[in-house]
């Protein structure tokens, strides 16, 4: 679990479920209401799940959007911005999201429970429509990313 500075009171009430339901969470911050930057701690939540720290990462912040943008720029996550159970399920079943943030100032802490407890519940299909779908949005990834430091001018052409 990870939040901005909009979210610390939804990430904190979270993390008490999820403890009352059997999870192990790491706190990732923020934890005070001093302004930081969203995608430092999105970032921290999404090494988290790529080192094999944390199976799923979840981040609250104010609208729940930006630090799914920011955690989509990172290859091997596959965040979504989910306020409503139908879309929490799906991303994971057909989409297998492994990254999930909420808004704050969007949904309350009961739908807030609500939308974690169906997210992390629900395992990925595996059905093969969606596994060659991400196996596309892989592709795009590699093919859309930014060449390596290491690769010179001549090397490009």
């Amino acid at each position: 679990m990870a939040a901005d500075h909009a979210g610390v009171e939804l990430k904190d009430e979270l993390i008490r479920c999820l403890h009352e339901l059997g999870h192990q969470v790491t706190d990732l911050g923020t934890n005070t209401h001093e302004p930081v930057d969203y995608p430092d701690f999105a970032d921290r939540a999404a090494e988290a799940v790529l080192s094999g720290a944390a199976d799923r990462a979840i981040f609250t912040c104010g609208s729940g959007l930006g630090p799914a943008i920011a955690a989509n720029k990172i290859p091997g996550i596959r965040a979504v911005t989910a306020h409503d159970p139908y879309s929490a399920r799906y991303s994971r079943l057909d989409n297998d999201a492994n990254f999930l943030s909420l808004g704050q100032r969007v949904i309350g802490p009961g739908l807030a429970k609500e939308i974690v407890h169906i997210w992390l519940e629900t395992e990925f299909s595996g059905a093969e429509r969606h596994r060659r779908r991400l196996e596309k949005i892989e592709r795009l990834a590699r093919a859309h990313a930014p060449c390596s430091p290491d690769t010179s001018a001549s090397e490009k052409e």
